[in-house]
């Protein structure tokens, strides 16, 4: 490339949502600025409006496909959180924190391993290079990495033949459209004949781990929640019949099926997922000096031992990172006005008083207002607004979300185990401490924390157990249930650590009924545009560092980096058509 120029990805694809990147590069290639906008519009909070309270979470959820749970779980602690500050000893039963901590833990893994495999594993492995493969070789290269069964010379030479088949037929699918033959990819085409047949493994291993949630939620995707515990009525009886609630209880089938599910994640992680991480960075080691982004950390901590309010027995710990400087933990003030705030200086929505200004969620306000170009337009105006997008900021700071952000928490406070698996990674790959800050870092922190809460599931499986043995099913708090028991007004806050990072639902009730609500998500926090003092977003700064583009055309650079935050734009956004009209109205009776 001879001359500066800008470069426009849109869509952005293996992701949930629609996100456009704009990244002005200058004659080296090299990537200058970077402009991150969500093209939907958001909506739900809109729809809230004036609704009951402990029906939001139905509502909420739907937000996304993806992280199914998360938005369901964060709208169920607000309201919770909002009676625990009207009423102190309004509490939740130990019993349904379990289960919450199960499936929250389930749906991260779950989820980590299908953003590696069917999401991510694409910027790096070649599947084309797979054909070239020896299946013998192949076959040593898996089992010297660990000792996963499915790994026999007949079984690689089994995939290799099935995607054979596929490109002789030009029906490669799920695999078109790629960039394949880019200098960029470093793989061996064993490792990536590897990595290939895994990624069909990891199809079939995603549709059995769902169990968890059907078991305990009666269905996946967005299983049922309800405000002051969980829907999993308890029964000790093995069989299903019986009188009362029987039929319908988790019993102790459903609960060795729950052990089962947990077996089943843990040997995937530790024989698969890990191993295949680990190779693969080892040939994208120059990815652990780029991506970097903010070096500003946010986790708002989640998983309790005890109670949620009760900060102190939140495994993911809640705090901020500031600088990289991970000798210091910064506490989280939720109700001070000038901590968290969100911003639309360059966003298409207004705000009463003024675009400059930032809004505390409870004071927040979701007014439309599309002051863009008409699609279709060639670039964005950046000077202007140009994302559906608000801009999240801590102390006027941006952050970075996710489980980079987590896995640094856990680090600092001195977890033990992610103290160990970050060592050992570090060793392992022979990279510096600095390398944890990049894009390859934050794709190997997916990886160590699949590992950490994997293993921490069966730690909570068997309290739930234990405290059932004991006499003790309770799972749902139904003091306080009807709205007429409320204070006239209150408010809260539903915290939650999301796959993609920190997660927060912010309600206001009146009478009853919700007359404001807030939901601020990790992608508003990574993928927001520029604020009002012009500091760009996650995305933004993570791609203004050191990206050198081979081909404009093929932008697998961008695609890498933008990827590594695994991006769920769905849950920033909602859906409008090009004039700001409404689409579809669905009135519920």
């Amino acid at each position: 490339m001879t001359t500066a120029q800008r470069v426009v990805v849109d869509p952005i694809t293996r992701i949930e949502g629609h996100l456009r990147i704009e990244a002005e590069t200058d004659a080296s290639g090299r990537i200058i600025r970077a402009y991150s906008a969500g093209t939907m519009v958001r909506g739900i909070e809109i729809i809230l409006r004036g609704r009951d309270p402990r029906d939001a979470w139905a509502f909420a959820q739907r937000i996304c496909g993806v992280c199914t749970l998360v938005h369901g779980i964060a709208s169920v602690r607000s309201v919770e959180d909002a009676l625990h500050r009207a009423i102190p000893g309004y509490t939740i039963p130990q019993n349904a924190e379990l289960i919450r901590n199960l499936m929250i833990a389930a749906q991260y893994v779950h989820d980590h391993v299908m953003h590696f495999y069917h999401l991510h594993a694409l910027d790096w492995v070649d599947v084309v290079s797979a054909l070239k493969a020896d299946p013998k070789a192949t076959s040593a290269l898996a089992q010297s990495l660990s000792s996963y069964p499915r790994s026999s010379p007949g079984y690689f030479a089994d995939v290799q033949n099935k995607v054979k088949t596929f490109v002789e037929q030009g029906q490669l699918g799920i695999f078109a459209n790629a960039y394949w033959g880019h200098p960029a990819y470093k793989l061996p085409p064993e490792a990536n004949l590897m990595a290939v047949a895994h990624y069909l493994d990891a199809l079939a291993w995603q549709r059995d781990v769902v169990k968890l949630h059907t078991i305990f939620g009666g269905k996946n995707p967005h299983p049922n929640f309800v405000v002051g515990g969980v829907p999993s009525a308890i029964s000790v009886h093995t069989g299903s019949g019986g009188n009362g609630q029987d039929g319908t209880a988790l019993n102790m089938v459903g609960l060795q099926t729950v052990q089962n599910v947990i077996t089943q994640m843990r040997t995937f992680v530790d024989q698969v997922y890990v191993p295949d991480t680990l190779a693969i960075a080892s040939f994208y080691k120059d990815w652990g000096g780029r991506g970097e982004g903010l070096g500003n950390f946010l986790s708002f901590g989640d998983l309790p031992s005890k109670a949620f309010w009760d900060t102190d027995s939140l495994y993911i710990p809640r705090g901020v990172i500031l600088n990289r400087d991970i000798s210091t933990i910064h506490p989280i003030d939720l109700d001070a006005d000038t901590e968290i705030q969100e911003f639309v200086s360059h966003s298409w929505y207004k705000y009463s008083q003024g675009d400059g200004q930032g809004l505390h969620p409870f004071k927040g306000e979701t007014e439309l207002n599309y002051t863009g170009p008409k699609p279709p337009y060639e670039q964005l105006d950046v000077e202007q607004k140009y994302s559906w997008l608000k801009s999240p900021r801590w102390k006027g700071k941006a952050m970075e979300v996710g489980p980079l952000a987590r896995v640094l928490m856990m680090y600092a406070s001195g977890n033990a185990q992610a103290k160990e698996l970050v060592d050992y990674t570090l060793k392992t790959l022979d990279v510096p401490v600095d390398a944890l800050f990049s894009t390859l870092g934050r794709t190997a922190a997916r990886t160590l924390e699949s590992k950490i809460l994997a293993d921490a599931m069966q730690g909570w499986y068997d309290q739930l157990i234990a405290n059932i043995k004991a006499g003790d099913v309770r799972t749902f708090n139904e003091q306080y249930w009807d709205p007429s028991t409320w204070p006239r007004h209150m408010q809260g806050v539903g915290l939650m650590e999301a796959p993609r990072g920190g997660l927060s639902h912010w309600i206001v009730v009146d009478d009853g009924k919700i007359s404001n609500y807030q939901a601020v998500v990790p992608s508003t926090w990574n993928a927001g545009p520029r604020d009002s003092l012009g500091q760009p977003g996650a995305y933004e700064a993570a791609l203004q560092d050191n990206h050198v583009m081979a081909d404009p055309k093929q932008p697998i650079e961008i695609l890498r980096t933008i990827h590594s935050f695994d991006p769920c734009i769905a849950c920033a956004v909602h859906v409008t058509d090009p004039d700001g009209e409404e689409l579809v109205q669905v009135k519920i009776k």
